[in-house]
């Protein structure tokens, strides 16, 4: 080779040695059986191979690999990795979770062996991968069809259940006898133990239909919406309290016995979820329609010191996207908060479509009137119109006189201030989109709030501040007490340049007006703070430019009149504003709470607006309406002074939690890891694809998705409801996990039966008490408890239904039980909640976080139903804690049930029990009978419905003889279990003696057990 040709040479040689110490190498042929196929088989296969395919994605077969499972994405795209959902999970570059779920992440090798898979193009061989069978639907997700009952084959469920028996190699049990089949009926359909006197007339009917009058006689009963009602209240986490640390009261018993009633009524199924959904969106809407719908908003609620109210919003939308699952639908919702489902196809996308159905509301409360007070208020109405038509009518000018009499308003400058956290308390004052503040979150009973604002207006003379309603307030605001209402100790105002902060001046106020004028009235006792109150006060608005603490001015104008906007205006001794630029600090003192910010004793302003002006001469004036105007005519004081009286008549209503629009919706999107703090991309309203579809242009709102839920083609929701009433009469469901019929559930034990009844709900229009009949009419529900050592053998927990149920009530209809034994009950339907004896300890530091109300009722309301007991969820009431009732801080369709000791002690010695042991022991003593043989008879059957075998007659004697002899002994002192005298004519041994045996009764295991 030449010189010249080598020199030539030389600098292509020099770019090629650089090329080869600068790029990478090209990567080297990936082949799938040798490099991936061991990687998918190592790390993959448990959850994706042929035993599991969650979400949907097998690894082990090419063409639903390609697919992507649920993800609705890809799974592998040749030559685009990036764009490959298998590889964006494996490396983490979204913010989906990583895979392998809760595992290492691969090592880095395989990831970009898998990488440099696809980058190649993805090629698999067709022998490489298993058969891509479709994965099939599961079950719970197909509608439910009615299996074929031959024609003459009887009562369909015993069809069904019989064909499961034949098939196991069992045979049904007889039926029960008839008072134990009464007595099973009574506890089921209302939750009380029949009487003997119903006992006896059933035994005495031998007609052919006597059992279905009972049935008919027990649903027609206003009990049967106790007793379902708080079957319910258990899915819709029911409580009369907050929860979390506080745990303030709430009062919300009308969403309660709206239950009770729809129940009662027979509301259809579908209608109740739609009204408990979205009643406020229908069609002029009741206050009924709007009450249920405090069945979302029954979740828990943080007003402790320091809580982002934004975060625990979300948080109670997650509880109620839960609740909805698990209440309704029958599936896990919540799994999907943070990543794609682990089991059913559900991905987190869905999920945020679910939530952003529910994520148009307000979290404020409205007022609602009993039945007897809505007749009250529509005659107060009535007669108010009439006078004031007469007026209009006697008066034909009227309208002119009133537009004359409307002054000329001034410029007013709204103020958008920043407020100093510092000042607050704790109180979260979040700004609105009309320049006016929303206090939220902990809510102290006194502070001094200091809003900060620049402004380049001088020579202003006046500030004005407006009090707006608001949906998030109670009753809709301007307050944030429990009445809705607030009041302001004292308004005062700092100026200082812009340019000098320092500089700081103090102007003073020398006039107020406001819409409305309280005349001096002393606080409420609520509002107390353990000072002088006869001092304190409410009152006019001078009072908050006074200078006196002690002093307020107050926006109640009594109930009806309370809950609307108000405004005042404040005039200072002289103008101020700074050429260069204004600093204002304005003080809002709001001292007139009580002690316990741990009570509702907050007596704070809501939602306000704070605007200023230059008119020296501003006032307040509200809304110019004929009812305010009328007021202002001296002639008209006659009428004017009837209509005050008549106002003077309205009933105080009481607060309900419920669901309503905000003033705009919310924009939903999907959160990383389900972390409020980390929104992702912006999600619509939607629902799951593995369910029913929703209508063609349906529009987006809770009323929407409410019928969704319902619709004859939803697989879930009817089957949902019949397996968890059918849990409640056999003590399991026909599948055992009723808040989850996806696929992880346990099988259906009678799939046929299971859709029989959702078809039948569904097509006889989702009539409960229609599915209530249609079980305790068939003999499957007739059948004796009585068991054998071969049906123990053979079906231990009676999955095949070869016997009738058998097993310990719940803790409510323990109570109950007891109660009606001892003839104690007061039977009274509806109304707040009671608060029966209880230890005083309970509700006191350290056992509480703080004081918490519990007045002992010394009435016969001590005596109320269980479904009526007050609960606090941080301190449930002991005696139902110790049965399992739930502490409703999350929807239960699922109670344990235990049987231990600790229930023993409690029904021997919590006052209650005891009361009742007394009770029961005085009236077997007065009725009955004339010797104690028949007063054992009497007592044993108001206990356990039958009359008692001799043996069990000879025993209860023995034992009364004993006791009433150490009791005449003086062994014992009867008045210690008496808890003082007896009645005249009754000895007192003679009383602690049949209290003794009563005591014995109540605590039998038959007492307590339904059979």
């Amino acid at each position: 080779m030449s010189k010249k040709l080598l020199l030539c040479l030389l600098p292509a040689g020099a770019a090629l040695f650089s090329w080869a110490q600068t790029a990478e190498p090209p990567a080297k042929r990936v082949d799938f059986v040798r490099d991936v196929q061991p990687i998918f088989e190592k790390s993959c296969a448990n959850c994706h191979g042929p035993k599991a395919q969650l979400g949907a994605l097998r690894l082990d077969a090419k063409t639903l690999a390609f697919a992507g499972g649920q993800s609705r994405h890809a799974g592998i795209v040749p030559g685009k990795p990036e764009e490959s959902t298998l590889y964006q999970r494996i490396a983490g570059t979204t913010d989906q979770a990583r895979m392998p779920m809760g595992g290492k992440p691969l090592d880095p090798a395989a990831i970009a062996t898998i990488k440099d898979w696809i980058t190649q193009g993805a090629e698999w061989p067709e022998a490489a991968s298993a058969k891509a069978a479709e994965i099939k639907k599961h079950w719970a997700y197909i509608p439910p069809v009615r299996p074929n009952i031959p024609a003459g084959a009887g009562h369909p469920i015993d069809y069904l259940v019989r064909a499961k028996l034949a098939a196991e190699g069992l045979q049904p049990s007889p039926e029960a006898d008839r008072t134990t089949l009464l007595r099973r009926l009574s506890l089921d359909l209302i939750g009380l133990p029949p009487t003997p006197a119903e006992v006896d007339a059933f035994l005495a009917d031998k007609s052919k239909d006597a059992y279905q009058k009972q049935v008919d006689r027990l649903l027609a009963s206003p009990h049967h919406g106790e007793r379902w009602g708080r079957h319910w209240l258990d899915a819709a986490r029911y409580a009369d309290s907050d929860g979390f640390e506080k745990d303030k009261q709430r009062f919300v018993w009308f969403y309660r016995d709206w239950v009770i009633k729809a129940i009662n009524e027979d509301k259809p199924y579908s209608q109740f979820i739609i009204e408990q959904l979205a009643g406020d969106l229908l069609p002029n809407a009741t206050q009924d329609q709007i009450v249920a719908t405090g069945f979302l908003r029954n979740s828990m609620i943080n007003e402790e010191g320091g809580v982002d109210p934004e975060q625990f919003r979300m948080e109670a939308m997650f509880d109620r996207v839960d609740t909805v699952g698990k209440s309704i639908l029958g599936v896990t919702i919540g799994c999907a908060q943070c990543h794609n489902h682990k089991f059913d196809p559900l991905t987190q996308e869905e999920y945020y479509k679910i939530f952003a159905f529910l994520n148009d509301s307000a979290e404020g409360s409205v007022s609602v009137y009993t039945p007897e007070q809505q007749m009250q208020r529509a005659e107060i109405f009535r007669r108010i119109k009439e006078i004031e038509d007469d007026l209009q009518h006697k008066n034909p000018d009227w309208r002119e006189r009133m537009n004359a009499s409307a002054k000329p308003q001034p410029a007013w400058a709204t103020l958008t201030p920043d407020v100093d956290d510092i000042s607050t308390g704790g109180q979260k004052y979040l700004p609105m989109g009309d320049g006016s503040m929303l206090a939220s979150g902990y809510a102290p009973t006194r502070h001094r709030a200091k809003m900060v604002v620049k402004t380049k207006e001088t020579g202003l003379n006046a500030i004005r501040v407006e009090l707006l309603k608001d949906p998030n307030l109670p009753h809709g605001g301007p307050g944030r007490s429990l009445e809705g209402i607030g009041a302001l100790t004292e308004i005062e105002l700092e100026i200082a340049p812009q340019d000098a902060p320092d500089k700081i001046e103090k102007i003073k106020f020398v006039r107020a007006s406001a819409d409305f004028e309280m005349a001096p009235t002393p606080l409420k006792p609520i509002y107390w703070d353990k000072t002088d109150n006869s001092k304190r006060l409410l009152g006019p608005v001078s009072y908050a430019i006074d200078g006196d603490d002690k002093t307020a001015w107050g926006i109640d104008a009594g109930p009806g009149r309370r809950n609307q906007p108000r405004q005042a205006v404040f005039i200072t001794e002289k103008p101020f504003g700074y050429p260069q630029g204004t600093v204002l600090n304005i003080y809002l003192k709001q001292n007139h709470g009580g002690w316990n910010s741990d009570d509702n004793q907050n007596n704070n302003l809501g939602r306000m607006r704070l605007s200023a002006s230059a008119a020296a001469d501003a006032v307040a004036q509200g809304p110019l309406t004929f009812s305010t105007w009328r007021q202002t005519v001296p002639e008209w004081k006659e009428q004017n002074e009837a209509i005050e009286a008549l106002w003077k008549q309205h009933p105080e209503p009481s607060s309900q939690l419920v669901m309503s629009r905000g003033e705009s919706m919310r924009e939903t999107k999907l959160l990383m890891r389900g972390d409020f703090l980390k929104p992702g991309k912006l999600v619509k309203p939607g629902v799951p694809a593995f369910l029913n579809p929703l209508p063609a242009d349906a529009e987006p709102s809770r009323l929407t998705f409410a019928k969704w839920l319902v619709d004859r083609q939803a697989p879930t929701t009817a089957r949902a409801f019949v397996n968890r009433v059918w849990q409640a009469y056999f003590g399991q469901g026909l599948v055992t996990t009723p808040e989850d019929l996806g696929k992880q559930s346990d099988l259906a034990s009678h799939p046929e039966l299971l859709d029989y009844l959702a078809v039948e709900f569904m097509e006889s229009g989702w009539s409960m008490k229609k599915l209530h009949r249609l079980i305790v009419s068939s003999a499957t529900y007739k059948q004796s408890s009585k068991t054998t050592p071969e049906l123990l053998t053979k079906d231990q927990f009676n999955k095949w239904l070869a016997r009738g149920p058998r097993f310990r009530v719940e803790g409510e209809v323990v109570r109950d039980i007891t109660l009606a034994a001892a003839g104690l009950l007061n039977t009274k339907i509806g109304g707040p909640a009671v608060y029966p004896a209880a230890p005083e300890f309970l509700f006191l530091p350290p056992n509480s976080y703080g004081p918490k109300i519990w007045k002992e009722e010394k009435g016969d309301d001590r005596y109320r139903r269980a479904v009526y007991t007050h609960r606090y969820r941080s301190v449930p009431y002991p005696m139902l804690s110790n049965f399992d009732t739930p502490n409703g801080d999350v929807a239960c369709v699922r109670r344990s049930r235990s049987n231990t000791p600790l229930q023993a002690l409690t029904a021997l010695n919590e006052p209650m029990f005891l009361e009742a042991a007394r009770a029961l022991a005085l009236k077997t003593l007065r009725e009955g009978g004339k010797n104690d043989a028949q007063r054992v008879d009497f007592a044993f059957r108001r206990v356990a419905s039958r009359k008692p075998m001799p043996e069990e007659r000879t025993i209860l004697l023995a034992l009364l003889e004993k006791q009433t002899q150490r009791f005449t002994s003086g062994s014992l002192n009867p008045r210690d279990l008496l808890g003082g005298d007896p009645p005249a004519g009754v000895p007192a041994a003679t009383a602690a003696g049949w209290t003794a045996v009563a005591r014995v009764l109540l605590n039998l295991d038959e007492t307590i057990t339904k059979e």
